[in-house]
């Protein structure tokens, strides 16, 4: 009934608006990174929008480098109706800018508070008001190439300690030990620590240090950026530090597919195109599957995060036509259909219950495993979800010095901590979700 009566309200308005009168089409604009997913995505979005009024139209961009160039030509005063952007913690300065409009006018006209979770309108505050919707639910797990394993008598870590001496035998087999690389997104780099502090150090040290309450040098914390630091020196991610910063994604995805690498730690916004690397798509016999990434004490643990959020340009002329692109958007029945279609993570809104059932099996168990962590206490925090800003840049850049040598894992931590110290007293930090 609840997802009925917000159709219905999406209906009135469009229907308000076509009994104007005759009127101009309004085009509203959204930018979309390029690739085979965002494609079907895209196709979905726009085709069904815009066979719903004719009176707004929805013009979906592919654009390479969407989040650079969204915030250059947003700055610049320019930039689409519908600003998109990599997860929470990128909205804080593009709101205290004022570069983007608060929503909860919005939120209360057109009903997004029956349609979100509570908690996910939440992510979305700059001092208590609401300037982003929160956009793909995801979490990250540890691929692997499962015809590669069997072959080799492999069987799927379960602890941080069985991770390690899997390693060991794979990297003695000749075989990378994980397809890893940064080459076309810097930021890949925070996946790692933040999934490191989470399986080692573990979710409530981690909620104790957002929250304030130990420092990022907890003895827990330093264990974690050591083992990480370990692998990276070890050339265990993408075959060393050298060859990690010059590998692109698509080259990491074909070495898993082809099993010149047995292992991948990526998110699930992955499901959307790694069968492209997989079986006859890729001329290969290769089948891959997952597994939660191992952690200290062989518990499942997953992090939750945002992969994107959406807002309004507030250089954008047509506000109200793009809160309407929203509304459809984030609608539970378009949000299914993505799932299906095109792979891509539900945002956090009241999913019918036979949501998942046509998709891949191994994607419906990473969700299911995924709502079950939630509801069990087993949940972590992805860094681009609930770290501050200015923290969240030091984490992925300065780790890189770790990697070369140039820092220590003490001084790397010490310098998170100092910086995150200065967010957390001026209240430049994401709502946290109490435990």
């Amino acid at each position: 009934m609840k997802q009925f009566k917000i159709l219905f309200s999406i209906a009135m308005l469009f229907l308000a608006i076509s009994s104007a009168g005759a009127q101009d089409v309004t085009t509203v604009t959204m930018w979309y990174p390029d690739g085979s997913s965002a494609e079907c995505r895209a196709d979905i979005i726009a085709e069904g929008f815009n066979a719903i009024d004719p009176a707004v139209h929805l013009d979906i961009v592919l654009q390479a480098n969407t989040w650079d160039a969204t915030r250059v030509a947003v700055v610049g005063g320019g930039g689409p109706d519908i600003v998109r952007t990599p997860g929470p913690s990128f909205v804080y300065e593009m709101a205290s800018s004022g570069l983007i409009l608060p929503l909860d006018s919005f939120a209360d006209e057109m009903g997004w508070r029956d349609t979100f979770f509570p908690w996910a309108l939440d992510l979305g505050l700059v001092d208590g008001e609401l300037y982003s919707l929160s956009d793909e639910l995801e979490t990250l797990i540890m691929y692997y190439n499962k015809t590669l394993f069997a072959a080799n008598g492999w069987t799927p870590p379960e602890t941080m300690d069985e991770l390690i001496a899997l390693a060991e035998e794979i990297e003695a087999a000749g075989v990378t030990v994980f397809s890893h690389g940064n080459a076309d997104w810097r930021p890949t780099n925070e996946w790692f620590v933040g999934e490191f502090m989470t399986q080692i150090a573990g979710p409530h040290n981690v909620y104790k240090a957002l929250t304030g309450q130990i420092p990022w040098t907890d003895e827990s914390m330093v264990e974690a950026m050591e083992t990480l630091d370990m692998m990276m020196e070890r050339g265990w991610f993408g075959g060393g530090v050298d060859f990690y910063v010059t590998n692109t994604f698509d080259t990491n995805l074909a070495a898993l597919g082809s099993g010149e690498a047995a292992m991948n730690i990526e998110g699930t916004w992955r499901f959307g195109n790694i069968n492209d690397f997989f079986g006859e798509a890729a001329d290969n016999d290769n089948e891959w599957d997952w597994v939660s990434v191992p952690s200290k004490t062989g518990e499942d643990l997953f992090t939750i995060g945002m992969g994107n959020t959406s807002s309004i340009n507030a250089s954008s002329a047509h506000p109200q036509e793009a809160a309407q692109v929203l509304t459809y958007y984030f609608s539970p029945e378009v949000q299914a259909e993505l799932l299906a279609a095109c792979g891509k993570g539900p945002a956090p809104v009241h999913l019918a219950e036979d949501a998942m059932t046509d998709i891949d099996p191994r994607i419906a168990r990473a969700y299911a495993d995924l709502s079950a962590a939630n509801a069990d206490d087993r949940y972590g925090y992805t860094t681009w979800t609930f770290w501050p800003p200015r923290s969240d840049v030091y984490i992925y850049e300065e780790i890189e010095r770790v990697w070369y040598d140039e820092i220590t894992v003490m001084e790397y931590l010490e310098g998170l901590d100092e910086l995150f110290a200065e967010e957390l007293a001026a209240g430049d930090i994401p709502p946290i979700p109490a435990r």
